[in-house]
């Protein structure tokens, strides 16, 4: 399965791209940022990504595209510019019929850290680690874009239903057994898995 993942931002948005084996064995296919200045007019900016995520979509071909959910935060501007990216990719990838998922922030860093409330270091170092990378990916937006990518492929993609714990990563099987937890509280209240 390849997935793109972006971490949106109107200022930095980051890429990545990587492809994940059955087993779960991710490995980099490609990583960047593309950014607009805060001095360019909004359309201009907006543009700017769109023509970026238009020839990411090209070039590499996802199966799915995994993007960060938009969620509250005390600057609205902010708030506002990663819900206008957002949108753009979305319909980006609805224009190729590649399917989109949307991931909270704590999902990610749960996939690949093993707790929902690691930090942005802990998140680059384990996406090193993870993707068997020489050097951390940088900025922190490309790093929380091949986590993005990663997340969503350990969570839906192929060996998600894997029950064996042979060749997983101690956050892969922290992942699982969250997962299983989750779904045994879930069934117990009576809420449906899903």
């Amino acid at each position: 399965m390849r997935v793109l993942g972006v971490d949106p931002g109107l200022t930095r948005c980051g890429l990545g791209v990587v492809d994940v084996a059955p087993n779960r064995t991710a490995t980099l296919v490609a990583v960047g940022v593309v950014g607009s200045s805060h001095e360019m007019s909004l359309d201009a900016r907006l543009l700017v990504i769109a023509d970026a995520i238009d020839q990411w979509l090209d070039a590499w071909t996802p199966d799915v595209l995994a993007i960060e959910r938009v969620f509250a935060q005390t600057n609205l501007s902010t708030v506002m510019g990663v819900a206008q990216v957002s949108g753009i990719v979305i319909a980006a990838a609805a224009r190729r019929k590649i399917p989109v998922s949307l991931h909270t922030p704590s999902e990610v860093k749960a996939a690949v850290t093993g707790s929902g409330r690691a930090d942005k270091a802990a998140v680059t170092t384990m996406v090193t680690k993870i993707l068997r990378l020489s050097a951390p990916p940088k900025p922190a937006d490309a790093a929380d874009a091949l986590a993005l990518a990663i997340a969503h492929a350990w969570r839906s993609g192929p060996g998600s239903q894997v029950s064996s714990s042979e060749g997983s990563t101690a956050a892969q099987q922290l992942w699982r057994d969250a997962e299983a937890k989750a779904k045994k509280n879930k069934e117990k209240s009576g809420q449906s898995w899903r």
